[in-house]
């Protein structure tokens, strides 16, 4: 099976590298660019219904909190406890350790990203 590297595992790469060198206000905004990536990739996949609003505006803030909330319909709550994550993570300056506990919302997002679009990559070479 076939996994491409997104775009939101770009970015989590980078904040991984980032806060491992300790610079923890660049690696809180690249976990929120990871988080937002798999947002738009789950709003794609999925086929959230926000194409209007984007091609008529790009990815604003409220395209993608409509994406969020309709795909809390779909996959569940913990959908809105990560894009909280990635908020607080560019909002409120934390620490290491609340930092790393945030990633984790994150790293599952994006993990949940891949799968769906890796799955109907596939689906779609059969």
């Amino acid at each position: 099976m076939l996994n491409l590297k997104t775009s939101a595992d770009v970015y989590l790469e980078e904040a991984d590298d980032l806060l491992d060198k300790g610079d923890i206000i660049q690696a809180s905004e690249k976990y929120y660019k990871a988080a937002e990536e798999a947002i738009k990739i789950l709003a794609s996949v999925i086929g959230i219904d926000v194409t209007k609003d984007v091609k008529d505006k790009g990815w604003t803030g409220e395209a993608i909190d409509k994406a969020v909330f309709s795909l809390v319909s779909i996959l569940g709550n913990w959908i809105i406890e990560s894009w909280g994550a990635a908020i607080s993570l560019i909002t409120v300056n934390f620490d290491l350790q609340q930092i790393r506990k945030y990633r984790e919302s994150i790293v599952r997002l994006v993990q949940v990203a891949d799968e769906r679009l890796n799955n109907k990559l596939a689906e779609g070479s059969r």
